[in-house]
């Protein structure tokens, strides 16, 4: 199977599935590192050669920087790293020049680089002024050659406008999208595609929700770990479990009809939607890396769209624009969030 690829700006080619690096932070439980760096190789080698990371995932681009050190020149050429600017919420007041290049400096150093491939930029909290400033201050980064390209992350339609018309060249903006969210559809959308921006897609499988894990089985009252805390807070208020395990039957009956998996289709299906350039699917090692390449040995017909649209038109939306509710911190969403982890000072 031939994993696709996309060109998110003239000359730089993506893999369309992105290996992300979040589960590396050790939120999901203890981390092997040296399998993990081990492990590497094998998704650059099945053709996943775009990896997404964070200054603020601990350990990871650190992680990612040993294995660019010791990979071959050929699997060196081919890696793409994404990573992330995410200024503290507690610390969003104090972002002035010096502190963005110093966080810049500290990814070059810790994935071993002279150039950073994407940075993808994130702001707490739009009440706290400094955000177009601290654009502006990333822009001066790229001019100095420290970074390639700029995207941002979580960005809703209208700052991400904002950022566009202040001058920053958005290749990309990072957002939450799946069967089970639709908040990019409200307007992101259409801003990609009058400015050329693109989506990287994350929370595509719902935390591990959409799997022939959770078919069939009984709401669950308790859960290991956050992200799936947050995830079920969507299933929640798209139109709760019973219909949630209406979704699961429909796509097991379209994955049947395809030889694959429930996560397969459901990562195809955001794959297909307009303006997507990539998915990120998240992992700690390379176990689960010969299904999640299933995604590319199949298309979905018509009939297959049909099937799935009619559950998703009995779902709610979900309220606001994109991270809207993850913002709100004495919302439900927000509640469970952790604001302060760069530990930038």
């Amino acid at each position: 199977m031939t994993v696709e690829r996309y060109e998110l700006a003239p000359g730089y080619r993506i893999s369309r599935m992105l290996r992300g690096g979040w589960q590396l932070a050790g939120g999901h439980g203890p981390v092997d590192q040296m399998r993990a760096i081990d492990d590497m190789a094998a998704f650059v080698d099945q053709g996943i050669t775009t990896f997404d990371c964070a200054d603020i995932y601990t350990g990871v681009e650190e992680m990612i920087g040993v294995f660019r050190a010791q990979a071959g020149e050929e699997r060196r050429r081919r890696l793409k790293v994404h990573t992330k600017f995410v200024p503290d919420l507690g610390h969003l007041h104090q972002v002035d020049r010096v502190y963005v290049e110093r966080v810049i400096d500290r990814s070059l150093r810790r994935l071993r680089t002279d150039r950073l491939d994407l940075v993808q930029f994130h702001w707490w909290d739009y009440a706290v002024p400094g955000w177009q400033e601290t654009a502006a201050w990333l822009v001066h980064l790229q001019k100095a050659g420290k970074i390639h390209l700029l995207g941002g992350t979580n960005f809703d339609r209208n700052h991400s406008a904002a950022l566009i018309d202040a001058g920053m060249p958005l290749v990309s903006m990072q957002s939450q999208y799946s069967l089970l969210d639709s908040r990019v559809e409200k307007g992101l959308v259409s801003l990609c595609e009058g400015s050329g921006m693109k989506l990287l897609c994350y929370g595509t499988l719902a935390g591990g929700f959409l799997s022939e894990h959770w078919l069939g089985r009984s709401e669950p009252d308790g859960f290991e770990n956050r992200s799936l805390i947050k995830y079920k807070l969507i299933i929640d208020d798209v139109g709760g479990w019973e219909l949630f395990q209406a979704l699961l039957q429909r796509l097991k009956a379209v994955a049947d009809r395809h030889g694959v998996a429930i996560g397969n289709v459901a990562t195809r299906w955001v794959l297909d939607r307009p303006q997507v350039a990539g998915v990120i699917v998240g992992s700690r090692y390379a176990d689960h890396l010969a299904d999640n390449l299933r995604t590319f040995s199949f298309e979905l017909d018509q009939d297959d769209h049909r099937a799935i649209d009619e559950i998703l038109a009995q779902r709610r939306t979900l309220e606001g624009d994109c991270f809207d509710l993850e913002r709100d911190r004495d919302g439900r969403h927000g509640r469970i969030m952790k604001y302060d982890l760069s530990r930038a000072t």
